[in-house]
């Protein structure tokens, strides 16, 4: 989903997704359930990896991974009910490592 899909699915701009993106503004709670509900995640998805004091641990850098760019485009290529079946065989298959 683009940014541009994402603002018109929630009511702005794609201006104010990308400052969300870029942490210029901060997202109220009520936003960032709406932007959960139409990516079908909890809203506790966008806190995963954050310790008790704040600092999140150290992510991947997927934008600069060939691999992962290529897995997260099929990933959105996927109807929406494939995506939530592919989501979670990762989820178990991630536990299992």
């Amino acid at each position: 989903m683009t940014q541009q899909q994402l603002a018109q699915r929630v009511g702005i701009k794609f201006q104010q997704i990308q400052k969300y993106e870029t942490g210029a503004n901060r997202v109220s709670a009520s936003r960032l359930w709406e932007i959960a509900e139409v990516l079908s995640v909890p809203p506790s998805y966008f806190f995963e990896g954050l310790t008790d004091d704040g600092v999140s641990a150290p992510a991947p850098d997927v934008l600069n991974d060939k691999e992962a760019l290529q897995l997260m485009r099929s990933y959105f290529a996927m109807p929406q009910a494939q995506r939530r079946q592919i989501y979670e065989l990762a989820r178990v298959l991630s536990h299992a490592a």
